[in-house]
């Protein structure tokens, strides 16, 4: 079944989709699977809601930019997305997935093995504690996260160099979020270049992609500590 529905996915979105990356899916599919039942990594399970849910919601990215030789980090992955899953579809980007739990970080490395990715680099850190050498250094930064747009602003924008991008995956409803974050992304240097809605190949579900273009560098000040962001949003 999960080969069936990203094969359709995939050419629905007219994109291409080759056997390693079929292969690639199921081994990473059948790892989050047995993991997730020793670390609560996802709330989705299951053949069919892993593939559109969380494969093909992904790869929705590739219809928003070209990431091939691009630097990627993907801020707050958690299990993997949508970095691990967009590097499948994309094997030569150069990849950064970053989390603040130790145990998350473990069960990627381990995933990347499995996968053969020995170039994706796995980092523990929190997204505002920025590791040295990686302050505006990516062609993109990627962010699957919960959190508001504004929060999510000030702690991915810092990692976007002159002239990338930030690239958010929300819910489609997102008027209230962008007034919101309106004079944080204008501060920390970004400026909204387009929102890309889409659904979910095989469902009804409905997201959006907010590209957001790093103009400028974000002043050096950003990001603050988590406990302040939180309490004084910009």
């Amino acid at each position: 079944m999960l080969e069936e529905l990203l094969r359709s996915g995939f050419e629905s979105l007219d994109l291409h989709l080759d056997p390693r990356a079929l292969e690639r899916y199921r081994i990473y599919y059948e790892y989050l699977e047995e993991m997730n039942k020793l670390m609560n990594l996802t709330a989705i399970s299951g053949e069919a809601d892993v593939a559109r849910l969380h494969f093909l919601d992904c790869v929705q990215l590739l219809k928003a930019d070209s990431f091939a030789g691009k630097r990627v980090i993907d801020v707050g992955t958690g299990a993997g997305f949508p970095g691990l899953a967009l590097k499948i579809a994309c094997p030569n980007m150069e990849l950064t997935l970053l989390d603040s739990l130790d145990k998350r970080i473990g069960f990627l490395k381990d995933c990347c093995r499995r996968l053969g990715f020995d170039d994706v680099e796995c980092i523990h850190a929190r997204a505002e504690e920025i590791p040295r050498g990686y302050r505006e250094s990516f062609d993109f930064v990627l962010s699957r996260a919960v959190a508001r747009l504004n929060l999510l602003s000030e702690l991915c924008l810092p990692y976007v160099k002159k002239g990338g991008a930030f690239i958010a995956m929300k819910g489609s409803d997102l008027d209230q979020e962008l007034k919101e974050a309106e004079k944080a992304i204008a501060l920390l240097g970004g400026k909204v270049e387009r929102k890309l809605d889409y659904t979910i190949p095989g469902s009804d579900v409905t997201h959006s992609l907010l590209v957001i273009r790093k103009l400028c560098n974000t002043p050096a000040k950003y990001p603050r500590r988590w406990a302040q962001i939180k309490k004084s949003p910009l």
